[in-house]
């Protein structure tokens, strides 16, 4: 469908694509993967047509459209949030509104002037045409996948202004999938979305009809859904027939081969040159030592990249705590006259490894604050126990950075004087070396501002840790490296994420924020959402949203087709119907003109016979109008499904 034709780009001396070439098919669900910096969103910005390569070229056929979700900076206007997401249909929207247009000629104009009949027309075209796109299905449509992504029916006359930034990318989300293009390039989605709508988002993704292709480090997402993964990496693409966890055995294997050849290769060249060496000046041999020269000459050598270069930490050994390390009681919290917090309570123990989770909206991060001392609760009591010093990463933390400031200036500020001498091999450990560590926070992409942040929370003295959302932005390496420091750490940890795949091996506790305060899961992520579906609360298979995307597009359009054929027939009956109650309303007027005569009952025989008639044209119009009536609403029904 899609193709990527030798594309180049380089960014001064780094070539970030180096004859770059694939095809998407339709159909393909295919993951892009690599290290932060590799040019995961830079390819979808040139498949977009945002940006350009240097050379090279994405073909694709006129029919084909592309849309494209960035990971940040998407603000929706001040529309109802229906609205909003309804102008996703734009076709169905400019139709609905030539339909008003026409139906106000039909009102007013004259029935037998041009202009009327023009309407009458275009009408019928229109009304066709909105058929065929299901407009009656529309509202149905539009709210399973708002309510699929978290929001509520309250919500879709709320103006989208009044959203946050993770809701507003809900909303880009939501237009997106309603607008279904050709290939769906998505950069990191699950960034913004809670363990439900990632779960619904994932199930709704699998019967998408056309091409996806996504940029994650969740790895659970992407085993999940992709049946193909892209690897970028030293500005080279390879293409893998499976999802995250076959890429990554399969990558392991294609290295081992590589290795194996080259040494094999090595071998070979080595005898060469001895043969070469050892025979070079003698003259029997001279013909065998020019052969061996030009084959030398002409092999392919081998050549194995270097592997890419991983951050590399572990966490200090923390001193020892009381048995209790976090005491929250009744905590209260509200912003105007919305309650987010009401009557919380929680005690995290040493040692314990726990996960804070709810859907958006729930307080997570607003009870991260009020534990941090970041915000204040309404009321309630925080207490940290004894011996006990807290180090808090923040969800935004990154916003917390001076972007004036070069990284060491910045790694610098938050070091104590006794530890300054540590920070330049600390920033090396988290990849920034040489001149890197002079760059300006401001030019940092959003993977190494999370690791400057994450440095600078290492040089704080701490034993217990709170995170809120930590992973966002890190390659799935740098997810692996901070997910085996955790289990290493001795200390104790809360951390608020929605990243399954990196919080299930290393939480032992799962608490969940809601509407009715917060419950605890002995167990990790996997357990938890064992029981939550046990429990009923995600029954994503039988959601009205999983149903309507359980059906194909060919089944649409093949239902649609059917539909179209019965409406045809039921026109034209209404048409054949229409016909002859306006011969039967004649002969019927031509009687009555009769009737009307002064002589009329003088006639006689032609008097009673006249009245017959007229007395069996009254009860065909009528049976002919019921027929009609019938008729009519059959085109007036709303079709089934919606």
């Amino acid at each position: 469908m899609i193709e990527l034709r030798e594309l180049r780009l380089a960014f001064g001396p780094r070539a970030i694509f180096d004859n770059v070439s694939a095809v998407v098919n339709k159909g393909d669900k295919i993951g892009l993967v690599g290290s932060n910096g590799a040019g995961k969103s830079t390819l979808l910005k040139i498949l977009a047509g945002i940006e350009s390569p240097d050379s090279g070229e994405v073909a694709k056929p006129g029919y084909a459209t592309v849309g494209y979700l960035p990971q940040e900076s998407l603000v929706a206007g001040s529309r109802p949030l229906y609205d909003e997401a309804e102008s996703a249909f734009e076709g169905i929207v400019a139709m609905r509104e030539k339909m008003a247009r026409a139906d106000a000629v039909i009102r007013s104009a004259d029935p037998s002037s041009p202009e009327y009949a023009d309407a009458v027309s275009e009408a019928g075209e229109i009304e066709r045409r909105l058929e065929d796109a299901e407009e009656s299905k529309l509202r149905s449509r539009v709210e399973s996948v708002l309510m699929g992504l978290g929001f509520k029916i309250s919500d879709m006359p709320r103006p989208c202004s009044e959203f946050s930034g993770g809701w507003q990318m809900r909303i880009a989300l939501a237009k997106l999938l309603l607008r279904e293009p050709s290939l769906l390039m998505l950069d990191e989605p699950t960034n913004h979305l809670d363990i439900e709508s990632i779960e619904w988002l994932e199930d709704y993704l699998k019967s998408y009809p056309g091409a996806v292709l996504l940029v994650s480090h969740d790895r659970a997402f992407l085993n999940g859904l992709c049946n193909r993964t892209f690897h970028l990496s030293g500005g080279r693409l390879e293409t893998y027939a499976g999802n995250y966890d076959f890429y990554e055995a399969e990558s392991a294997a294609r290295r081992l081969h590589l290795e194996r050849a080259a040494e094999n290769q090595r071998r070979a060249i080595e005898k060469t040159e001895r043969f070469i060496e050892r025979f070079r000046y003698k003259s029997s041999k001279a013909a065998q030592v020019q052969s061996r020269i030009k084959a030398l000459g002409k092999i392919g050598r081998i050549e194995l990249e270097s592997g890419e270069k991983r951050i590399h930490f572990k966490f200090p050994e923390p001193e020892r705590t009381g048995q209790i390390v976090l005491d929250v009681s009744g905590v209260c919290k509200s912003f105007g006259a919305r309650k987010v917090l009401d009557g919380v309570s929680l005690r995290i123990e040493r040692g314990e490894r726990a996960a804070l989770v709810g859907v958006n909206g729930a307080g997570k991060t607003t009870l991260a604050k009020i534990i941090a001392g970041a915000m204040k609760a309404d009321s309630g009591r925080v207490e940290l126990g004894l011996n006990v010093k807290m180090s808090y990463f923040a969800q935004h933390q990154t916003e917390e950075l001076d972007k004036s400031n070069g990284v060491l200036e910045e790694a610098l500020s938050a070091a104590p004087m006794e530890r300054k001498g540590e920070v330049r091999g600390l920033l090396g450990s988290f990849l920034f070396t040489g001149d890197d560590v002079l760059k300006k926070v401001g030019v940092l992409s959003g993977g190494e501002k999370n690791r400057l942040a994450l440095a600078k929370m290492l040089l704080r003295d701490f034993n217990f840790l709170l995170l809120d959302e930590p992973t966002n932005h890190l390659d799935m390496d740098s997810k692996k490296i901070l997910a085996d420091a955790l289990a290493a750490y001795r200390g104790t940890y809360l951390i608020v994420s929605h990243d399954r795949a990196f919080l299930d091996p290393i939480v032992d506790k799962v608490y969940e924020l809601g509407p009715s305060g917060l419950r605890a899961y002995p167990g990790n992520m996997t357990s938890y959402i064992e029981k939550i579906k046990a429990e009923g609360r995600l029954n994503l298979k039988n959601s009205p949203a999983a149903k309507k995307t359980a059906s194909s597009f060919k089944e649409r359009k093949a239902e649609a087709a059917r539909r179209r054929a019965e409406i045809s027939a039921i026109k034209k009956n209404v048409a054949r119907l229409e016909g002859e109650i306006a011969a039967a309303e004649a002969e019927l007027a031509k009687i009555e003109a009769e009737m009307a005569e002064p002589d009329f009952f003088k006639r006689g025989a032609r008097c009673a016979s006249a009245a017959e008639a007229y007395s069996a044209l009254k009860s065909e119009i009528d049976a002919l109008y019921s027929e009609w009536d019938r008729a009519s609403a059959l085109l007036e029904e709303p079709q089934s499904g919606g």
